[in-house]
Formats: structure tokens, sequence, C-alpha cells
């Protein structure tokens, strides 16, 4: 086995997931990933190949996924194993705080000498909290932290602080914290993202694990690669943590930095090289300006792309973008979140636009050829009680009725677990209405290893207490559930298998806040067969997200032959 410099671990959400019994409930329905949120950032991929480019060697282990795949698999015992001159652990998402720590108390353990360094989002934000941690010893804080980790790597082998390194907070032999400026923000990301994909598949040959590489554990039966098309945002979305005002507070980042299309345009071309499944161009298109926006898409026009594409929205589009995209990727899908049918809420939680603009866009999407269009709605935003989020369930069905295609797939969802901290409600939620639950790294910690997904949300609002969040959760995704079996969007056995699953999920809620009132711990694990069959169960929202893939997804032996033509 080569040399490795530096090894980048990525944990479950909760570590000792197998052990506990937790109801994780509708956390994780939008997203490919399971509960335990194995995917990894992309951002670990573009650090990996950045480094890997300045001479050090640097490995990717998605521990929640070995864990997921195989329940005889010991991530203590592997990472006892494993030998390296540093090891980064990522805490992008507020959800891995249990399982990020956790991991480090073990590194620590069997590699005492050895440093860690933590990253992502939610590192940034708790960058102090996170140094009470003692197994932490640096925190690289920022949206684009290539070169400071380049730069921290270069210390570590030299056995030297980091005394120059921007945007790092780090512990000296004394133990003292000490916090460089948050200066690095780069606007040109030409150095980034190079050839991540293609550095993925070196390291998977080189190291002999496909396994410790896979972004989830389903990856295999469903390929679906992204695509990032900027660091950064123009909208201020009051929930989300990575808003404009978010990363101008966090990351110094007044204006998003946006790669070229031609760096996008590589991508996708890359991604056809080994896989046939959808690509994800994250990021409205529409954000850089009408040039950006044309000028990308023509360069797709002159590749023609070989798989499906899926394009995001942060606001209504124009019929001529709309229709541009139709003759660029025919078959593409298009995403969107209005967060509310009701105009005066969805500027509440920052999004300003109406409903005619918006389901003009729906209607000139359908019409340029937009295979699916899925429309994602959420519970738990400012302003919003119970009878305003069943009303956006009504609204649902206006929209079917209206447009009558089997194309436009909707979806409810709670904010959940978290809150976003960093997000503008996290930050100042008297004034969105939000009552915080848990406001510390600790505390959210402790919320993840309670035994129902109710006791792990942060926050409840002025008009929906937690209990009321979870119970009008349940109804609408109830009520949604027979929407689409009525409307033709899914048949009745998917329908009915989506409906047992959720009459069972809420009878094991019902029996774990038995439980907890009673203090009768051990009545858990009792329940843990079921709650996991529960929270594993690929009925509702997950399977619906899938768009349909070709029985061969992957490209094996053209990858191959690619990488040698290429070295």
């Amino acid at each position: 086995m080569p040399k490795t410099d530096l090894i980048l671990l990525h944990a479950p959400s909760v570590y000792d997931f197998r052990k506990r019994t937790i109801l994780y409930g509708p956390t994780s329905d939008q997203v490919p990933s399971s509960p335990l949120f194995e995917l990894y950032p992309i951002g670990i991929a573009s650090i990996a190949e950045y480094l890997e480019r300045a001479g050090y060697r640097v490995r990717i282990v998605n521990l929640a996924v070995r864990m997921l795949r195989s329940d005889k698999f010991d991530a203590e015992k592997f990472i006892s194993k494993l030998e390296a001159t540093a090891f980064g652990i990522d805490l992008h998402w507020m959800v891995h705080c249990h399982g990020s720590i956790e991991v480090a108390r073990i590194v620590k353990k069997h590699h005492p000498d050895t440093k860690i360094m933590f990253g992502g989002l939610s590192s940034s934000y708790f960058h102090r909290e996170l140094m009470n941690y003692t197994e932490i010893d640096y925190v690289v804080r920022g949206d684009t932290t290539e070169e400071p980790v380049k730069r921290l790597m270069d210390c570590i082998v030299k056995k030297a602080d980091p005394a120059d390194v921007p945007n790092v907070t780090w512990r000296d032999k004394s133990g003292a914290i000490h916090e460089n400026p948050l200066s690095h923000a780069p606007t040109n990301l030409d150095n980034v993202f190079i050839s991540h994909y293609d550095n993925i598949i070196r390291s998977v040959i080189r190291y002999r694990d496909l396994a410790s590489y896979l972004p989830f554990k389903r990856w295999l039966k469903y390929p679906i690669t992204a695509v990032l098309t900027c660091r950064g945002c123009t909208q201020n979305c009051v929930i989300c943590g990575a808003s404009q005002a978010a990363f101008r507070k966090c990351f110094k980042r007044d204006q998003p930095a946006y790669r070229t299309p031609e760096a996008v345009v590589r991508d996708v071309v890359n991604i056809e090289r080994f896989s046939k499944g959808p690509i994800f161009i994250l990021g409205d298109l529409q954000q850089p300006g009408e040039d950006y926006t044309y000028k990308l898409l023509d360069l797709l026009d002159k590749h023609r792309p070989k798989n499906q594409i899926i394009m995001e929205l942060f606001n209504p589009a124009p019929k001529k973008l709309l229709q541009r995209m139709g003759q660029v990727c025919p078959g593409f899908c298009l995403e969107m979140s209005p967060e509310s049918h009701d105009p005066e809420l969805r500027k509440s939680c920052g999004r300003n636009f109406g409903d005619a603009d918006f389901e003009s866009t729906v209607q000139w999407a359908l019409e340029a050829g937009c295979s699916r269009m899925d429309i994602f709605y959420m519970l738990g935003i400012p302003k919003q009680d119970r009878k305003s989020f069943m009303a956006t369930v009504d609204y649902c069905a206006h929209l079917w009725d209206r447009f009558n295609d089997k194309r436009l797939l909707l979806f409810t969802a709670p904010i959940s677990p978290f809150l976003d901290p960093g997000s503008l409600a996290f930050d100042y939620p008297d004034s969105f209405g939000y009552r915080l639950l848990c406001k510390t790294v600790e505390e959210h910690r402790q919320a993840l290893i309670k035994p129902s997904w109710k006791y792990h949300l942060n926050y409840e609002t002025r008009w929906l207490p937690r209990d009321d969040i979870v119970n009008t959760a349940y109804d609408a995704e109830e009520a949604m559930n027979r929407l689409k079996e009525k409307h033709g969007i899914i048949p009745k056995g998917q329908a009915d298998a989506t409906a047992k699953r959720l009459f069972l999920g809420r009878e094991m809620l019902e029996l774990i806040d038995d439980i907890v009132f009673s203090g009768d711990d051990g009545r858990l694990a009792e329940l843990k067969p079921t709650v996991d069959a529960v929270n594993m169960s690929l009925a509702g929202g997950k399977t619906e997200l899938e768009l349909p893939t070709a029985l061969l997804t992957l490209r094996p032996l053209s990858t191959i032959r690619s990488l040698l033509t290429r070295r």
C-alpha cells in the first residue's frame, strides 16, 4: 500500500448508529443518502485532487458507507490500521457533529501523535467551540480551503506552527488557541476542481478500495454525480446556512465565485467517460447573468451531453432560457424549491416571486421537453402554521389538476433535523419567529442520539411547536402520498408501501414518546428491528426522486482506457 500523507474521513451522522435505537423520520427523504447522511461533500474530492497536484498522497475513506454496506466492518479496527501524516474530518453539515467528533476521538486514541484537522461550513461556523475538543488540532475555515489545507500540510510535514496559514484556527504545543485571519476567499476558481473525478478513479485503483470512495450506499445502482458551478450564493433564504448573508458573515465572501463555463462542461465530459448516470449541475445558471448562462449552454450544445442533465432554479425563469435548456439537453430535469404556496410566506423566507411567474415557469419547462420537474415545499418556515402547510398540499393538488402531467413531481418535507447554523433564522431567531432548542455543538451532538427525530429538531417556531411540526409533517406526507396515487404519479402498490412506512413511523414515534416519558430506556432495544426497517425503507420520496437509469450505468473499461491515455 503506498504511503499516504492525508486521509480524509467521512463519518456517519451518528457514529454508533448500529447500537442505538433512533427513529430518523423524514430527515433524509429528499436526498440520495440514507438517514446516516453518508454522502460526503464534493469539496473533499477537490481538496484531495489539489493536494495530489502539489505532490501529496491523499486518500478518501467514506466510513459511513463502509459501515452501512457491511455489519462486519469494524470502523475502529480499520482506523487503527491506517497510517498517515495527518487526518482530515469533515463537519460540513451539522448533522455530522456526533459522528465526526467520535471518529476524531478514535483516530486520536490509536494515533495520538498524528494531527487532525476539521473543515466544512459547520466547522467554520463553530471553529472556536470545536477547539474545546482536544482531539481536534486544527479547524480550516472558509468555503474554498484547498490552498489553506495544502499550506497546513506543509507545516505539519515540517513540524512547524501554522502561524502564517490563512483561515486556520489551531492549538500550539502549550495548549493555547490561535485564530489566524480569515483572508483566503478567492474569487477565481480556475485552480480547483481540475480533474477531481479522474483523481478519485486513480485513487480507487491505487488503494484497491472502491467502497471507501462511494458517495452513498446505493450509488452503484444509482450513480448520480454533481458538477459545481460556484462557491457562494446570490440568494438570502432565511433558513439556509449557505445563503448570501451566511457566506458574507462566516466565509468573507460578498459575492459568489463562479467556475468558468468551460470548466463546468469539462466536468460533464469527464463524468461521461465513466458513468451513464444523471449529472446534476448545482446552482441556478441564472445567478452569474445572461452572458454566462447562454455561453455555458452553447458549450454544452457543442458537446451534446450523453447523460441526462439535472439543473436547478432558485427563481422563475424566462421562456427562452427553458427552451434553450430543452434544445441543448433533451430530456433535462429541473429542481425548484418555492418553500411555500403562499407568496407572503415565500417572501418572509427570502423567496420573492408570485404564483403566476412560478406556474408559467412550470408550463414553459414542460413545453420545452423537461422530462421531470421536482418541486419542494418546506415545513417550518416563518409565519407558517399547520393550516398554511396543509393549504400547500391543496395547492399541490391544484398544480396536478392544472397541468395533468406525470412529469411534475411535488414533495413536502420538514426542515430537519436542524435549522442551519449560520442561517439568518439561526443567528437571529427572535426576528424570524424561531426558538432555538440547541445552540452549541455539544447540544446538537446530544440531540442527535436521542431516540426519535422529534427530539433532534433544534428549533420550533412561534406558529408551530415541535410536536405540531412532527404531526403536520406526517399528515402532509400521508395526504401527498394519496394525491400522487390519485393523479397517477405513483402506482397503488408503491402508495400502499409508503402508507405502511408512514403508519409504522408514527406508531414507533408514539411508543418512543411513551418510553421517554416513562424513563424506561430498556424498552428501546425491543423496537430497534422495526425502527431500523422504517429508517432504511426506500418507500416514499427517496425512490420517487430517482431518475430511470440504464441497466449498465458505469463504464469501467472506457474509464481505465481513458486514464491510461491521459497519463
